[in-house]
């Protein structure tokens, strides 16, 4: 009768370790892990707290910036609850277009395709395979968000670009929060496509406008809380047409104070991840962790978002850059370019005042799904933002 008011189960020492990031887990030459078929099968997970996500972002040749999304959110009992987001912005006209629709009937493996394909009553995300072409995969997009509304895009993924995860293997790409990575309390993994090409149209108030550009995919899964996963994140997509094809992209996040080396106290970890294409191929993947206790040095892999002369911003109570630095560096995986390849970035975002390429503050909680916005309880007087930024090459 006592087994089940008492556990015999060894008390947990609180110092140790309870974050155990992907940026630790592999060495320095193991860092590219190239995407399996199931790296990309959507998982619909329907217990406990798991956000899956998939997005497209495009940067059309007219200055354009859109961005595809399909959120699928469990929240405990609850039924899941599914988005698709469209978000378009013209840098020049600064046009914008923005619509976020809760779907109906929204079911993977469609009409006998793998679970890599998706649809509901309002879109349909079909991948595609072309074995022997230039562009080896694809997923085509189309969608009916409302009467004058409507897009169709196919987004293809070049043979010399591989999809890539941070190490090889069924635990590459994953973060572990808790004691124990094998029983985890919580997990975040990222898988990428860096560099693809878009093409497709989109019909807003029955007018067509066509678009075509460089693009990437981002296919993501936060396995616990988000207000417990993490306390801040930095994203970073450069992608262009020139000199052969080039992209650079980074996505990190800063753990809460309750997730690090030294147990609950010790966090405010930030794990970044990211990637290089050069003249059309996968060049490099890099992955660094930069603890709090510790100075980061120039040594090594480099994988770094650094925020520079932060001001405060009234709007959203947080310290916002007026420039941002982006650094790469980490061993190349290409056969006949061996080496160490780098790369930086400088990103002048503007003042407060007079910002450059700001898209939006985007208010998180006004966002979100109902159910997830009263499932996440963030400190009261704090409400979480998205800076968006589109800049021009």
């Amino acid at each position: 009768m006592f087994s089940s008011l008492f556990s015999t189960a060894p008390p947990v020492n609180p110092t140790v370790p309870n974050l155990h990031p992907v940026s630790e887990a592999f060495k320095e030459n193991e860092l590219f892990g190239e995407l399996e078929p199931k790296d990309t099968e959507w998982t619909c997970t329907t217990s406990g707290f798991v956000t899956e996500t998939q997005i497209f972002y495009v940067s059309a040749d007219d200055g354009t910036f859109l961005m595809f999304q399909v959120i699928h959110s469990s929240v405990g009992l609850w039924y899941p609850t599914i988005q698709f987001v469209f978000k378009l912005y013209n840098s020049k006209t600064k046009q914008t277009i923005w619509k976020s629709v809760n779907v109906n009937n929204f079911a993977t493996s469609p009409s006998g395709l793998d679970k890599r394909s998706c649809k509901a009553d309002e879109f349909s995300i079909t991948y595609k395979q072309n074995p022997g072409s230039d562009y080896v995969e694809s997923y085509t997009i189309t969608a009916n968000l409302a009467a004058d509304l409507q897009l169709s895009f196919d987004i293809a993924r070049p043979a010399a670009v591989p999809g890539w995860k941070v190490g090889k293997g069924p635990k590459g790409g994953f973060t572990y929060f808790g004691p124990d990575p094998k029983n985890a309390e919580g997990y975040a993994i990222h898988r990428f496509w860096p560099f693809t090409k878009a093409t497709g149209t989109v019909i807003s108030a029955g007018k067509p406008v066509p678009y075509q550009g460089p693009s990437m995919m981002v296919q993501a899964i936060q396995g616990m809380r988000p207000n417990l996963l993490a306390a801040a994140w930095n994203f970073g997509n450069f992608q262009s047409q020139e000199h052969g094809g080039v992209s650079a992209i980074q996505m990190e996040f800063k753990t809460c104070d309750t997730h690090g080396r030294k147990g609950a106290g010790s966090g405010g970890v930030w794990v970044n991840i990211g990637s290089l294409v050069i003249g059309g191929k996968l060049a490099a993947i890099t992955a660094e962790t930069k603890w709090p206790d510790e100075e980061p040095t120039n040594e090594g892999v480099i994988s770094r978002t650094t925020h520079r002369n932060v001001v405060y911003d009234p709007d959203t109570t947080y310290k916002a850059p007026q420039q941002i630095l982006w650094q790469w560096q980490g061993p190349s995986v290409l056969s006949d370019a061996p080496g160490t390849i780098k790369a930086k970035l400088e990103v002048d975002v503007g003042s407060l005042e007079k910002p450059n390429g700001l898209i939006e503050k985007v208010d998180v909680l006004a966002e979100i799904p109902y159910v997830l916005k009263m499932a996440v309880n963030y400190v009261a007087g704090t409400k979480p933002y998205i800076y968006q930024v589109g800049l021009l090459p």
